[in-house]
C-alpha cells in the first residue's frame, strides 16, 4: 500500500449528546456480539477485541457491562447487519455498516443522507472491491525491518508494513488480528499501540478539494447522525 493509514475512528465527543450516541453504538455492537458469540471474552475473540476498542475510546465500564448483561439474559432486540455502498461528494467511495432492527427504516435513513448531500447510493458490491478487509495496527517507531522480523519469527502473515512520519503501520489479513497483537506483545512488551482495529482499507485514494471537502464533512455528519450506522469507511483524502 505504501502509505500511512488514516485513522477513521469516532472522534472524542465534545458534547454530552454526542458521547451518549457513541456509547449507544458501542453498547449495541457489544450486545449483538455477545448474544451471537457468547458473553465470555476469552471464548469470544470478537467480543474481546470490541471491548478493548471501546475502552480505548473511553466508553465507561458500566455501558459495556450493561450490554453484556443484556445479552446474558437472552431476550432483548433482534438486530441484523446491513451494509450500504456508494459514492460520496467528489466521487469518493463509501461503505456504511449498520446494525438494525428495521431494515426499511435504516435504508431510508442512509439513503436520505446520500441523496441530500450530493452522493449516490449503489447496489451491494458497487465499491466493496476497491477496499481490503484488513487488521491494522499503528504505533510510534522508525525501524519497520525489526518489526517485520519479529512478526515473521512468530509466523504472522503480514500484508504490508509502512513507516511514515515516525509511525509504523502494520496491515494484515483481518483473520490474523489476534496473531499480530499477540506477536507484538510477546516481542515488544513495552510497545504502546495507538491503533488496533479491523477496517476496510481503500486500495486507492480519491482527493477532495474546494467545496467537495465541506460537502463530504456534511455527508459524514449526516451518516453518523443515523442511529443504526456503526461504521463509515471511505477513500477520501483532503487536499492541502
Amino acid at each position: 500500500m505504501g502509505r500511512k493509514f488514516e485513522v477513521r475512528k469516532l472522534a472524542m465527543a465534545k458534547t454530552q449528546g454526542a458521547k451518549i450516541k457513541v456509547y449507544s453504538k458501542y453498547g449495541k455492537e457489544i450486545y449483538v456480539c455477545a448474544k451471537n458469540g457468547g458473553i465470555d471474552p476469552d471464548g469470544n475473540l470478537s467480543l474481546r477485541r470490541l471491548i478493548e476498542k471501546a475502552k480505548k475510546d473511553q466508553v465507561p465500564s458500566h455501558v459495556i457491562d450493561k450490554a453484556i448483561d443484556k445479552a446474558k439474559g437472552g431476550g432483548g432486540e433482534d438486530y441484523s447487519t446491513a451494509r450500504y455502498e456508494g459514492f460520496g461528494p467528489g466521487g469518493c467511495s463509501v461503505i456504511v455498516d449498520c446494525l438494525t432492527d428495521n431494515n426499511n427504516r435504516t435504508f431510508m435513513d442512509v439513503r436520505q443522507a446520500f441523496v441530500k448531500n450530493n452522493a449516490k447510493i449503489g447496489s451491494p458490491g458497487t465499491v466493496g472491491h476497491m477496499f481490503e478487509h484488513q487488521a491494522v495496527f499503528e504505533f510510534k517507531g522508525t525501524d519497520e525491518e525489526v518489526v517485520l522480523e519479529n512478526l515473521m519469527m512468530e509466523d504472522v502473515d503480514v500484508t504490508d508494513i509502512v513507516c511514515e512520519d515516525g509511525m509504523i503501520t502494520i496491515y494484515a489479513p483481518h483473520t490474523e488480528f489476534f496473531k499480530v497483537k499477540n506477536a507484538l506483545t510477546a516481542t515488544m512488551p513495552e510497545l504502546e499501540i495507538d491503533v488496533e482495529e479491523i477496517s476496510f482499507v481503500p486500495q486507492t485514494m480519491t482527493e477532495l478539494a474546494g467545496d467537495d471537502i465541506a460537502a463530504f464533512e456534511k455527508f459524514l455528519d449526516a451518516l453518523n447522525d443515523c442511529d443504526d450506522v456503526q461504521n463509515v469507511y471511505h477513500n477520501a483524502e483532503m487536499a492541502d
